[in-house]
């Protein structure tokens, strides 16, 4: 829904590990009135985020909705913890908003209106508990529709998660869309779909699904613009969340695909004893694994460099990324997504 007048809960997380809350503060319709944050109540969101629309940090969603002088229409999970669970330190948070008759939206595998308290209490105050990572019940298993479609489709995929494939999917719709090109972002994750408003979640699909899944928002949208980029999941490397990466590259049947990065990162993420493998390595996998679905190849690089508070390092680090690729880089955030959106141009993706 958009302009909706929201709390975000991001609870000791923000900014860093609460990349949902980050995300629909940064690109999402929101009118987003206060961050709930023990630990940094007190502060400004621009304190730790200077480049996003202001609000208050506060200590639970009493003082949230004292902040928003009671104009709140719904509390948003902003935290996607591994695993997708639910913090019973936040109940009281989530009680109070709904006694507050503000909706509760949340991206967790934890769905909210499963718990038979939290629902009873809902149905009570007459709001709604919106799990968005609850797949639709129809979902089927793909065709190769994907193919068919008129746009030209570009999937990011990444060296692990977090690195920033949805920052980098809404930074390079924006980028097409000032040159002129018509371009639109198909949302994948939770965060993708809370900014959106619609998508499929794909970590949540039934696996033989999952490419059907990808396929259907495709096929839904895929002749009314000439340019859709995919939100990827995961890394073909993780070793827990390859799955959702292969089905949304097959699913997809992508005409260029955009490495992402975390600048710096050489292990997985929360998966220590796994090392990052060499770029290049990720650059045969994901080609050879779609090539035999649906020709592909990198054509760009994204670099998130947001832990390199130097520029000189960081443009280092975007320049030593792009020479091992073997493509153009970026940070679509500090630099601009201009350079991706040039080599899709040069790939023959997109029209202006």
């Amino acid at each position: 829904m958009s302009n909706e007048r929201i709390a975000v809960l991001a609870h000791e997380k923000f900014p860093d590990r609460a990349k949902t809350a980050l995300g629909v503060i940064r690109y999402g319709d929101q009118d987003v009135r206060a961050v709930l944050d023990r630990d940094r109540a007190g502060d400004r969101v621009r304190d730790h985020v200077p480049d996003v629309d202001d609000a208050p940090i506060v200590a639970s969603f009493a003082d949230a909705y004292a902040a928003a002088d009671g104009d709140l229409d719904a509390l948003y999970i902003g935290i996607a913890p591994i695993g997708g669970g639910f913090d019973e330190s936040w109940r009281s948070d989530v009680r109070a908003a709904i006694e507050a008759g503000c909706d509760v939206v949340s991206g967790l595998h934890y769905f909210l209106d499963d718990d038979e308290a939290l629902a009873a209490l809902a149905d009570e105050h007459g709001v709604e508990l919106r799990d968005v990572r609850e797949p639709d019940d129809d979902l089927t298993v793909a065709t190769g529709g994907s193919r068919d479609v008129d746009a030209d489709v570009v999937l990011t995929v990444g060296t692990d998660c977090s690195v920033g494939k949805m920052t980098a999917s809404l930074e390079i719709v924006a980028a097409a869309r000032e040159r002129g090109i018509d371009a639109a972002f198909v949302p994948t994750g939770q965060t993708g779909i809370m900014i959106a408003g619609w998508g499929n979640p794909i970590d949540r699909v039934v696996s033989d699904f999952a490419a059907g899944a990808v396929e259907e928002m495709l096929v839904e949208v895929g002749d009314d613009h000439d340019l859709l980029v995919v939100e990827g999941q995961g890394s073909i490397l993780h070793p827990a969340y390859s799955a959702v990466t292969c089905g949304i590259l097959h699913g997809a049947m992508p005409d260029g695909l955009v490495l992402c990065h975390a600048a710096g990162r050489e292990a997985i993420h929360g998966y220590e004893s796994f090392d990052i493998a060499p770029v290049d390595e990720y650059v045969d996998c994901y080609e050879g694994l779609a090539d035999p679905i649906h020709e592909t190849a990198v054509v760009a690089g994204a670099v998130n460099t947001k832990d390199l508070a130097d520029d000189d390092a960081a443009a280092a680090a975007v320049s030593e990324f792009a020479d091992a690729a073997g493509v153009p880089a970026t940070d679509p955030v500090r630099h601009g997504a201009d350079r991706i959106v040039e080599a899709l141009l040069d790939a023959g993706l997109g029209a202006e």
